[in-house]
This record gives C-alpha cells, structure tokens and sequence, in this order.
C-alpha cells in the first residue's frame, strides 16, 4: 500500500503528520521516484499551504491527481489542498471584484473570502471514504485559512463549529468539508483531522483493505519519508539540516514584538526561525492570539507541525493559556520564538487580563525584540515609536533585548535618527505579491528571502543570547498597569 503526498513549493507537509499516512512524495512532475503516480500509488494527500494562491499545481500534477480520483482510488485534499480540488477560489480578499483561482473541479464548490483561525469541533455529516460509518460522530482540529467560505452543490461531509470568522465574534457551524459523488475525492478545511482522529485513519485504511501487515508497511515507510521532509528547509531548497540533540526542561524564548501591524515582525520571526534551523536547533514558534496564519511562513521553513501551544490566549481569543504553553514545550525545542500581535500594548488596558503581547512578555518573564517598520511614517516616526514604546515596555518592567527598524530606505537619515540605539534591515524587493499572510504570497519565496535577509544583517548569535528561560509569575493587574501606563 503506497499513499502520495504532494509535496511541492507552497505545500505545508510539515503542518501535521497525516495521522502517519504517506509514504511517498508526489513531486510537482506529477512523479513518484521517476514513477507516474497514478500508477504506483493507492491514493494522495493534498496539504494545506499557499498551492491555490501561487498557482503551484502544475498541469502533469493536475492530470495525475484527475487520473487516480477516475481509477477509483482515494483523494482527499485539506484546507488549500481542498480548495485546488474545488472549481475555483477567490483569494480576492483584498480586491473590491473577485480574483479567482481555478482548481481541478473534483468537487463541485467555490470557495469565497472568510478567515478562521479557531480550534474547532466538527460534525460528521454525511458519508465518503473519509467519513464511512461516522455521521452524528464528532472530531477535533484546527483552521487556518483565509478562504474558508465554502459554496456548492456537492455532498457535505463535515460542518465545523467556529466562534470567530473575519475577526469577528460569529459563533456557529459552517460547511468545512465535502466529497464527490462516488465519495472517494473528499476536502475538509479541518487541519489535524488525521492527527487527532483515528477513526478517519482507520476509515482510509479499510478503504484500501490495508492488512496488519500493510499497516505496519505504510508506517515504517512513514517514518522514514518524515525524516527526509525533515532534513530540509523548506520545500526543493536543497538546504539541508541535522538536529544537534533534545534539550530538557523549558527552553529559553523570546519575543518578537513590534510598535503596530505590518511592521515586518512576520518576516524577522520566519527568517530568524530558519537561520537557527539552519544551525540545526529544534525551533518552538508560537503565536500570541488566535491568527495562527501569521506562523505558517516560519513553520513551513522549518517542518514544525502547528501545535495546540502554538496560540497563546488573550482574552476569549487563541488557544492555549500561557501557563499550560510553557508545561506543554518542555522537553520539545531548543529555543523558543513567539510573535507578538499588532502592537505589543494593544489591549493593554483592557479589564480583560492577559488581553496585550506586553502581558504575556511581563507574566513568563520573557525578553522581548521591539520592531517598527518605516513604510508608513518614514524613518524618524519609526524610531521616535520605538522610543516611546520602549519607554513603556520598561516601566512596567519588562525587558526589552533590542529595537530593529524594518524596510529602511535611507541608511544616512536612520544613523542620524536612531543615534546607534537601534539595528537595520533596509528594504526588501519581494518577487511576488504580498509580504504578509494578508495577501497572495508564494511560501517559498518568502521564506527564503527572510532567512538570506536576517542571516545578511543581523547578528543571530547575538539575537539568540537574548532568550531567556521562562517562568510564569502571574499577571499585572488592571489598576497597577494603568499607574505604570499614565502615572
């Protein structure tokens, strides 16, 4: 028994584990091995990542997917790679008219803007090869999607309970999966489906009358196609890595934070993240709040699996309160890098506590790097930002290790402005669209140009002496921020 994983530039294998499916990858050729894989596989994979908005599914790929999903054989696409089985996708989030992507009309729906990033129960509605036997029956897992909204006429299969859509509190359940009419193409938007729930595994087993024997195949060649997907950056980079070793107890961590959105934190956490991986360290990446899509850049570099301490919860939003991240990454990582949300004190005078990345940074004792972009101010708002927010961060006690400007477009007029107090990245020209997961963005690309870009100006040795390990102390308290924040 041989099951296909798509494995090319935009794709995200390194979000789960497939509940330890594949055993082979399916490259952008449409091969397996120098083999066509509609004739040596007995069924694929599509994973979640950037592969509808960059336009990565090539034709020879397209033709062996439609092959094996005609020959009666299992296909089952999650998140994005649901959407490239779909008819088309409007990734035109950003656009006032719709900019659509077309995918291999598998199944009969569209997908349409709408951002989840909740974890999320689902109801089993309905029956494919996925689903056999389950329906009324329960599963768990994660979105993270930014085109979520889902209209067609083709069976449903699953429908997700959500609390947020778009930003927003909408509590309810939407349409997160579907299937073809023979039901054995199936989509779900449910990230970790398979992870977290083996009766699906086990539904996709039975489907291929897979024996103990057969089972024990796929995992052992499981197993050793995780430790190929992880000897690499990224996807075809031919970067290749080595783990020094485990650490033990709570690895050292540290903050990156930033004066608002936009300021480039997305770009210095995912190239920070490879250059360590890079360097052969296991690298935590976690996320304060719910928009866990702001880590897939850096998580797709460095084949981590998205995690439930992957979010941090401020308020009613993320995942995972701070005390249980930190039991749950011990032992895991070698360090430990988190990226803050908008601005690090936004929400910090809200009653709700924690409810700011300044919180968090102050409650672990967690060192933090300040960033503030220069697109939309210029040079010397940034650092008169910088400034100011480092004035608070430190009032409330908090340490801040270091201060970076991102995008600076004149080097004379940023030593004038910042007088030697803070670090440099000057402005980087982006091949494609898009420098953050708001817009369409090729993975690859991104990824790489942010690791070339902190390993070329910043120092990383000296970023990474500046962790330290954390502890939870309790939150400040509304009333003694307020003081610290307008004495």
């Amino acid at each position: 028994m041989r099951i296909g994983l798509v494995c090319i530039r935009g794709s995200v294998p390194a979000f789960e584990n497939f509940g330890f499916l594949p055993t082979d990858i399916v490259g952008s050729n449409g091969l397996v091995n120098g083999s066509r894989a509609h004739r040596v596989l007995d069924g694929i994979i599509i994973p979640g990542g950037s592969i509808v908005e960059s336009g990565s599914l090539s034709p020879e790929l397209a033709f062996e997917i439609r092959r094996m999903a005609s020959d009666g054989k299992f296909v089952l696409g999650i998140c994005s790679g649901f959407q490239a089985l779909a008819e088309r996708t409007d990734i035109g989030r950003k656009s006032p008219c719709p900019v659509y992507r077309e995918g291999l009309g598998l199944l009969n729906v569209t997908f349409h803007p709408m951002i989840s990033n909740d974890r999320v129960e689902a109801t089993i509605t309905g029956e494919s090869f996925l689903t056999s036997g389950m329906s009324g029956e329960r599963i768990t897992g994660f979105h993270c999607h930014t085109y979520g909204e889902i209209r067609g006429d083709a069976p449903e299969i699953m429908r997700s309970r959500i609390v947020r859509a778009d930003y927003h509190e909408r509590p309810g359940e939407i349409l997160s999966g579907v299937c073809s009419d023979d039901g054995n193409v199936a989509g779900t938007m449910v990230h970790g489906c398979l992870d977290e729930n083996q009766a699906l595994v086990s539904n996709i087993l039975k489907f291929l009358d897979a024996d103990e024997t057969a089972r024990e195949r796929i995992l052992e060649a499981n197993r050793k196609l995780r430790e190929a997907l992880r000897s690499e950056l990224g996807i075809s980079t031919g970067i290749r890595v080595m783990d020094r070793g485990g650490t033990r107890g709570t690895p050292p961590a540290i903050m990156i934070a930033s004066t608002g959105s936009d300021s480039g934190k997305t770009f210095i956490l995912t190239g920070l993240a490879g250059a360590l991986r890079r360097r052969g360290l296991r690298v935590g990446v976690i996320k304060v709040g719910p928009d866990v899509r702001d880590i897939v850049p850096a998580l797709y570099l460095i084949k981590e699996p998205m995690e439930e301490h992957s979010s941090i919860r401020i308020g009613r939003l993320g995942w995972m309160e701070l005390r249980d991240v930190l039991e749950s990454v011990r032992g895991r990582y070698d360090i430990i890098l988190i990226e803050g949300v908008m601005s690090i004190l936004t929400g910090l005078l809200n009653d709700i506590t924690p409810y700011s990345g300044a919180e968090i940074a102050l409650a672990a004792g967690i060192p933090v790097i300040m960033v503030a972009g220069c697109s939309k101010g210029g040079i010397e708002s940034a650092v008169v930002d910088l400034d100011a927010h480092i004035s608070v961060l430190e009032g409330l006690g908090l340490e801040v290790s270091c201060g970076i400007l991102n995008r600076v477009y004149d080097m004379d007029i940023f030593e004038r402005a910042s007088g030697g107090r803070y670090l440099a990245i000057p402005r980087v020209e982006m091949s494609e669209r898009g420098g953050t997961p708001e817009v369409e963005l090729k993975l690859e690309d991104f990824c790489l140009k942010a690791m070339e870009t902190v390993e070329e100006h910043l120092d990383v040795d000296t970023l990474i002496s500046f962790a330290k390990k954390p502890e939870f102390r309790g939150y400040m308290g509304p009333e003694e921020i307020k003081k610290v924040f307008s004495p």
